[in-house]
């Protein structure tokens, strides 16, 4: 089978298009500067945009499979307004089965896969494991990470698996009509997270918690609008059950446990040291 995956240049994208191809399928990934994707040999890309839907409906062609995010990764993550068009796209060319990777609420794409006769799965992953690549400057230089809120807890996940996850479901039947929540194995705290991390480099690091006009001015000094500090410092301080709550949805699915944040550190140890 055939499978089309957009937001394939993404960080969670690059991981479903491996997953696919790992377990034989052939993939078309949609992304808007195909000469620049970096993708696995005999992955074909093609040119397109979610948020233009029409630019969708030549690479839908032949396809079975579809992975969609509902957010428009090319417009500051707005989520997109043409998930009623992309539908239709989809069930004229004969898809099948459809996973979307949610970013926060429902948006056009669910509503309209809700009311069409698709097979859909929709995934809702906690934090990525990859947002720690946002410490790489500090650890590089001073072996120091800054952050509000050392005490919260994450059930972080490994991108690998949520590509995992997300494979698994398009190549099989089982899943329609589900909305999966994917997290780790265990839940960390920001200071178990660099100490993890430091273990990896074999490196003394430092945790220096911030306070909450501290992390804001950090944010200032960035560059980054207040509307997008406050809903950083908001939703640091008020992590939702779920975002630390274990499940059992990547065994369940995949048949393997989730890798650890042990293991991502691991796989990342050169580019803390670089």
């Amino acid at each position: 089978m055939k499978i089309l995956v957009t937001g394939a240049t993404g960080t969670v994208g690059r991981q479903v298009v491996n997953q696919l191809i790992q377990a034989g399928h052939q993939v078309r990934a949609l992304t808007r500067n195909p000469t620049k994707a970096n993708l696995p040999d005999g992955v074909e890309v093609v040119a397109g945009d979610l948020a233009v839907s029409e630019t969708l409906a030549p690479a839908l062609v032949g396809v079975t499979g579809l992975h969609l995010i509902n957010f428009d990764n090319g417009a500051g993550g707005n989520m997109l307004q043409t998930g009623a068009e992309i539908v239709a796209l989809a069930r004229q060319a004969g898809v099948r089965r459809v996973t979307v990777l949610r970013g926060g609420e429902k948006g056009s794409v669910e509503e309209a896969l809700e009311a069409s006769d698709l097979a859909w799965t929709f995934l809702q992953p906690v934090e990525f494991m990859a947002n720690a690549l946002d410490w790489v400057e500090s650890i590089r230089t001073e072996g120091v990470v800054r952050e509000p809120f050392g005490s919260r807890l994450s059930a972080m996940i490994h991108e690998a698996d949520i590509g995992a996850v997300a494979a698994t479901i398009l190549g099989e039947d089982g899943h329609a009509g589900k909305t999966y929540t994917i997290t780790g194995p265990e839940a960390l705290t920001p200071p178990e997270m660099v100490h993890t991390i430091g273990a990896a480099i074999g490196r003394d690091l430092r945790f220096v918690e911030l306070t909450e006009a501290q992390a804001r001015q950090r944010r200032r000094e960035s560059g980054y609008p207040e509307e997008v500090i406050e809903f950083f410092v908001w939703a640091l301080g008020h992590t939702l059950e779920e975002g630390y709550t274990v499940v059992p949805t990547v065994e369940q699915v995949t048949g393997h446990w989730p890798r650890t944040f042990a293991q991502w550190a691991a796989e990342h140890a050169e580019v803390f040291c670089s």
